[in-house]
């Protein structure tokens, strides 16, 4: 309807209806109060202005009509809250199976990382049809990534992870941008997103020279930087256990209860004294400004693609790509 709209965006995105949707009721809720009030204001100035010879009197109010103009707004806006929750729980819960994106914003451009290793520089490319979770952080300043086709907007923090995720439905060349004022270059912050069919994405995929997967990357430097010495696969480490560990709760030696998530691995690998795991010594090393941000999410994606073997005994591991987990 609003594809050939010239102050409308193309909507791309398989969220992007509801968001309009909501968009078009708010606007058209606010269209009829404000022609409803101010033609009221002409109605009753028009009765009850002032006439020669016409006292005014005393109107008492109404129980009912006081109930009415009450509960009526309230509904309204309870209908109008709860569709905004459905909506920002869509949007807030990226799909198990989506692939991930890892994004690191600096000023003044955007770094992307496919989980296969393939790198990017203000510019993403997706296929049409599959879900997509970017997970994002910041090498400096506050930024935002924001694409007005697929009507995401996701502030991108430094110092923490922030994710975000869509389902791109057209193939095409859409905006994106940092909405979030960020320093003098802010307004060339800029980049794209293609999307392409599934056969176009696979052909792009492997025709970029790649070191191999972001996990695989994350492999070799564990293991560089000796994290396989304390943390084994057999549980007889000086450090927790990390096969299966991602989504898991942990228990904290201070009584707290956690569930492993990006931004507590990223915790513990920058200041692993925040949150030590209750049965082990605060020993570990810091690798605050030892490692880059790419290299955290390396780490990162590393440890998530550690998962139990189906078929293998304790310690064994299966990793997406096959890298065997370190032994000592």
């Amino acid at each position: 309807m609003f594809d050939n709209f010239p102050l409308w965006p193309a909507r791309a995105s398989a969220g992007a209806a509801n968001v309009d949707a909501l968009f078009i009721f708010l606007l058209a809720l606010s269209a009829f109060m404000c022609l409803a009030i101010f033609a009221m204001i002409l109605i009753f100035a028009t009765m009850y202005r002032r006439r020669r010879g016409v006292e005014a009197e005393q109107i008492e109010g109404s129980p009912e009509l006081e109930i009415t103009w009450s509960i009526i707004p309230m509904g309204i806006f309870l209908a109008i809250f709860a569709w905004g929750a459905v909506i920002y729980f869509h949007e807030r819960t990226p799909p198990r199976s989506a692939s991930e994106v890892y994004v690191v914003a600096k000023q003044w451009m955007w770094k992307l990382e496919h989980q296969e290793g393939q790198r990017e520089i203000n510019e993403l490319h997706v296929p049409v049809g599959r879900d997509v979770k970017l997970i994002m952080t910041s090498q400096d300043v506050i930024h935002s990534f924001y694409v007005p086709a697929f009507r995401i907007k996701q502030d991108v923090l430094p110092g923490r992870y922030t994710t975000a995720w869509f389902r791109a439905t057209k193939p095409g060349v859409y905006h994106l941008f940092c909405s979030q004022y960020c320093g003098t270059m802010h307004s060339g912050m800029i980049g794209q997103v293609v999307v392409m069919e599934p056969a176009q994405y696979e052909a792009w995929l492997s025709g970029g020279g790649t070191s191999g997967s972001l996990a695989a990357s994350g492999d070799t430097l564990f293991q560089q930087l000796g994290c396989s010495t304390c943390h084994r696969s057999d549980s007889q480490g000086r450090g927790p256990n990390l096969v299966g560990i991602f989504g898991q709760p942990v228990q904290l030696e201070d009584g707290r209860t956690l569930t492993v998530d990006e931004n507590y691995l990223r915790t513990c690998i920058l200041s692993p004294s925040k949150n030590i795991p209750s049965g082990f010594k605060p020993i570990m090393p810091v690798f605050q400004g030892l490692v880059s941000e790419e290299q955290i999410n390396a780490l990162v994606a590393y440890i998530k693609s550690l998962t139990p073997s189906p078929a293998g005994g304790q310690g064994s591991v299966s990793l997406a790509p096959q890298p065997q987990y370190p032994k000592e």
